[in-house]
């Protein structure tokens, strides 16, 4: 982890990206107006302390923080460590997927690459060709890549909006390295010509519209993160659940479970 750019910039890139201003950033974290603009300025060079009261203030991720620490000249604070190395917390992640069969679930990290899935999950990625199924597996990218999961899904075009717009909020919210790229290579995927199934919808939530060899299916889904974390690896963790969306769904998720 390397950066050759002055800490204030990164401040103010943050504080601009979550669209604050200096006045209400310095109340916040108790520091004078005249303060943060030295620090943005480069005139002043903040604390260890500062940095983090100011992390907090604006909701940096971890692996970014640690980039302000190392910019300020400290060491980064933040660990990241793989998945199985996360004692209790994957532990967690599994009894989640575990307990979630016969319905999909799949961990994800903050570039959308598979980390962990349920049997139930793997089941729908393994007739994918080879070249997306290769690790690291994108998920979005199996999902919405001509060759991927898109040829099984009803809806794609209302589906394929959906998450392009998903992506765009997460960029908003972050900065997390490649997703600006994958977002551009989902937008450049081609859509197929016929869309006519694609206006089934539910009143409650759009729904991810499956055909399989067992009958059509009807998901929701949610998305679970962890709450507090401290290591980055933990930090960019999202699982995935899908529930099903009607009953005759629940009843074919049941009888395609080995």
């Amino acid at each position: 982890m390397v950066t050759t750019e002055p800490v204030g910039l990164l401040v103010r890139r943050w504080r601009e990206r979550r669209h604050r201003s200096q006045l209400d950033v310095a109340l916040a974290a108790n520091l004078s107006t005249r303060h943060l603009s030295y620090i943005e300025t480069g005139r002043a060079t903040p604390s260890r302390k500062m940095i983090e009261r100011l992390c907090d203030e604006l909701d940096v991720p971890l692996r970014d923080r640690n980039t302000l620490y190392l910019a300020a000249g400290f060491a980064p604070v933040h660990r990241e460590r793989p998945l199985a190395d996360l004692g209790a917390a994957r532990s967690a992640v599994a009894a989640v997927l575990a307990g979630h069969e016969p319905s999909p679930a799949l961990a994800v990290n903050a570039r959308w690459d598979l980390l962990t899935a349920n049997g139930a999950a793997m089941f729908f990625l393994a007739d994918l060709p080879p070249a997306l199924r290769t690790p690291p597996v994108n998920v979005l990218r199996a999902t919405l890549h001509p060759d991927g999961l898109s040829r099984r899904i009803r809806n794609l075009a209302q589906w394929r909006a959906h998450v392009l717009r998903r992506v765009r909020r997460q960029l908003a919210r972050s900065a997390v390295e490649g997703l600006a790229d994958l977002q551009a290579e989902i937008a450049s995927y081609p859509m197929p010509g016929d869309h006519s199934d694609e206006a089934v919808t539910s009143d409650l939530v759009v729904p991810l519209l499956l055909s399989s060899d067992h009958g059509d299916l009807s998901l929701l889904y949610t998305t679970t993160v962890f709450g507090f974390p401290r290591d980055v690896t933990l930090d960019e963790i999202a699982v995935e659940t899908f529930f099903p969306a009607d009953a005759a769904t629940a009843e074919l998720l049941r009888a395609m479970s080995p």
